[in-house]
């Protein structure tokens, strides 16, 4: 503190020493300028004026221009018609910079030819890209992030809306919809339609959006200019929100709306896509005798469009008929489509899309096991089998090992029924092999999944790259103006500094303000750093567990329980995910997980311990916040270190009591083998390593607590007097 006097006394002798420098050096000053033609003496308007220091401006129409300079600086004057001219600034004197050989004409049918040469360039490359939308999405982004290098410095905001939405189409068609959002998003700020606004809410819809989604369609109604088909798309939009609502009779007011435009402007695509979405509406609000009838006109009307859209619908109204028990009307029309797939040209793998998603088509082998399906729910084994076998053989041929593993484990229950049990028995070893061989590929399959994540993150960043450049370029002329302006403030503001001391002062305290300021906002960013680094380490040890157990059903081939466990450890993991970024959630939230936690970990020892989650009713569980994930960890060391070695069966508590109106208390106690006997029994291994949970549990309450001044404390300690059972308290403050 003694020594800030002469801190003071220096930062002022040096402002003092440097201004008066940098006003004997450097004095701006503003001049005027005109470029003209050397030999008619007319002016030429957007030629690009600069000098060696930064300043940037353009002729205006009478070929005039204003720029700050100083002594000793360079004037550039310079355009792609043009021999670029140099220039030293001598003094305050008006500069006329005459050119040769400039042709007003030449030079916008130069301008002209090259806009329209990189105009034609972007629409090639956008019609590039979507040619290989649905067959290489890496090309067909690459094809985009190319058009938009296209578009010149001002900007096309017309064609760069269409690129942006293209590349929302392309990332939606392969399921990206956060990508296709923003995308779409993008498109919509470059250039409003109603074409992106309804892709845009289709993107919302499919991404579980449904209030975005109608706050976009709604006003839609009202424009008046939409073409037919783009009206019809829209109330089928808005049938497929409210059906997605659970709205049934609201949903296919808007089909019937859709329907009767396609009718009246002879749209005769969408005949049977509206007919089967009514059906389904009603399929869906078990309204099946009005859903049978409109099965029957999407039938009819499927029949007339190509060949592979009747097939799709016959599939689609097949389904209905299982549904229904209905197993002979199934059987007929899959049997129809499989004489109708033999007829359609050949594809690589001899199927037929079935909608929007690259993964949806028909397969025979599909079609077979369905039919065998139908055959085995009226007990007619002997009928089943050919089909099985068949859909067996051509899933082999065609990599389909989805098929492949039901249609087998079909085949060996019914041999199984049969009485035939050797055949059930070497056709169910296939079938475990097979699913072997489905393990490791999907294996394969995830790890390809996130490096193709990566890539498309990648090119997707390459993009807003190329958008941000293009919208810096767009902007020099407008940021070079207001740095001039800035540049004059600046002067005038030196010129108080060298004047006045009070203003050297009071730039002192405002330096010494920023330096307070800036230590304290660095001290935030690495605890938020540190936060964030904390939570990435904890949610891979969280599902590395859970995976475990995923692992363990596979492994005893109990099929269904490790579909119902990965369905539950799906709901928890997206909900972990959802709550990751944050430091604290609702108690409420929190609760939810732990609940679900525990039932997980409960199905994988239910021989182990029960549990029981004591909440006070009085508690207003919304009106407290935790951080995400803190208490699991504790819950998982008492399943997994005290329950589970536990000779007799044991028993987790969890209880949330109030003490106060603004303190919590939460208690996991476990009547477990306790903490000292646990470590007793783990291996070398396990000794040498420390828990990383709870280390990263007890950095979080700490930098936590030095952020919110003390709002959570935890202690742990032994339940009973010979140390068996544990007993974790945590107590958490309101505000």
């Amino acid at each position: 503190m003694k020594g800030i006097p002469y801190i003071v006394l220096f930062i002022m002798l040096t402002a003092f020493g440097g201004s008066a420098q940098l006003t004997q050096e450097r004095i701006s000053f503003q001049i005027n300028g005109s470029v003209t033609d050397r030999a008619t003496r007319a002016p030429i308007s957007g030629i690009e004026v600069a000098t060696d220091k930064g300043e940037y401006t353009l002729t205006d129409a009478l070929g005039e221009f204003k720029i700050t300079v100083a002594v000793g600086d360079v004037l550039i004057i310079e355009s792609p018609e043009i021999e670029t001219v140099r220039y030293t600034i001598k003094d305050n004197d008006d500069v006329d910079v005459q050119v040769e050989g400039y042709s007003e004409s030449s030079a916008q049918a130069s301008r002209g030819s090259k806009q329209r040469s990189s105009l034609n360039k972007h629409r090639t490359y956008l019609d590039s890209a979507s040619y290989y939308k649905k067959i290489d999405i890496e090309k067909s982004i690459d094809f985009v992030a190319q058009s938009i290098s296209q578009l010149n410095k001002r900007g096309n905001k017309t064609e760069l809306a269409n690129s942006y939405s293209l590349l929302g189409e392309i990332y939606q068609f392969y399921d990206q919809y956060d990508l296709a959002i923003s995308n779409f998003e993008y498109a919509l700020e470059a250039n409003k339609t109603s074409r992106t606004t309804l892709l845009l809410a289709k993107a919302y819809l499919a991404d579980g959006a449904l209030d975005k989604t109608e706050k976009l369609l709604l006003p839609l109604i009202e424009v008046k200019n939409m073409v037919p088909y783009q009206r019809i798309d829209l109330y089928e939009s808005l049938g497929d929100l409210y059906r997605a609502k659970g709205e049934t009779n609201t949903s296919v007011a808007y089909y019937n709306e859709g329907l009767t435009i396609a009718r009246k402007n002879q749209v005769a695509p969408k005949l049977p896509d509206l007919n089967s979405k009514i059906a389904d509406a009603y399929a869906d609000d078990n309204r099946l005798q009005e859903a049978e009838a409109f099965y029957d006109n999407s039938l009819e009307q499927a029949s007339k469009q190509a060949p592979q859209r009747a097939v799709k619908e016959r599939e689609k109204v097949a389904d209905f008929y299982n549904k229904k028990n209905q197993f002979d009307d199934e059987i007929k029309l899959r049997k129809q489509n499989k004489e109708e797939l033999k007829k359609l040209p050949s594809t690589a793998d001899n199927s037929v899309s079935l909608g929007f998603s690259p993964n949806d088509s028909i397969t025979n082998q599909k079609i077979n096991y369905k039919i065998a399906r139908a055959y085995i729910a009226q007990d007619k084994y002997d009928e089943a089998i050919p089909y099985l076998e068949e859909s067996i053989k051509e899933a082999d041929d065609e990599d389909d090992l989805i098929v492949q593993k039901d249609a087998t484990r079909k085949l060996s229950e019914v041999y199984e029924r049969q009485g035939d049990f050797t055949r059930a028995f070497e056709t169910y070893q296939k079938y475990v092999a097979v699913v072997d061989t489905l393990y490791v590929r999907k294996e394969q399959e995830i790890s390809r999944a996130a490096r193709f994540n990566r890539e498309i993150a990648a090119k997707q960043s390459r993009i807003t790259g190329l958008e941000q450049e293009r919208e810096l370029s767009q902007s020099k002329y407008d940021l070079a103006l207001t740095e001039q302006q800035l540049i004059q403030e600046t002067n005038k503001r030196q010129k108080w500094v060298i004047y006045s001391l009070l203003l050297g002062l009071t730039l002192t305290a405002i330096a010494a303000f920023f330096f307070y300021r800036s230590n304290k906002q660095q001290k935030l960013a690495n605890n938020l750093l540190a936060l964030k680094s904390l939570r990435s380490q904890m949610n891979p040890h969280f599902i590395f567990n859970a995976l475990n157990s995923v692992n363990n059903y596979i492994a005893k081939n109990d099929e269904r329980s490790a579909n119902r466990y990965l369905s539950e450890f799906s709901t928890l993991m997206r909900a972990v995910l959802e709550n990751s970024e944050e430091d604290f959630i609702p108690l409420s939230k929190e609760l939810e997980l732990l609940e679900l936690y525990v039932k997980l970990e409960h199905s994988r020892f239910p021989e182990k311990f029960n549990y029981e989650i004591d909440l006070d009713n009085a508690i207003d569980v919304d009106a407290f916040k935790i951080p995400p994930m803190l208490l699991q960890p504790y819950i998982e060391n008492a399943i997994w270190h005290g329950l589970r070695y536990k000779e007799e069966k044991g028993f987790l508590k969890i209880a949330i009591k109030q003490k106060n109106t603004e303190v919590i208390e939460i208690e996991i106690s476990d009547n477990g083998i306790g903490r000292k006997k646990s470590a007793e029994l783990k291996t070398r291994n396990q000794k040498m390593q420390k828990s990383k949970a709870m280390g990263n549990i007890k950095k979080r309450v700490a930098i936590l607590n030095s952020m919110y001044k003390d709002k959570v404390a935890v202690t742990v300690r032994d339940l009973q007097k010979d140390e068996t059972g544990t007993s974790v308290t945590l107590i958490l403050k309101k505000n």
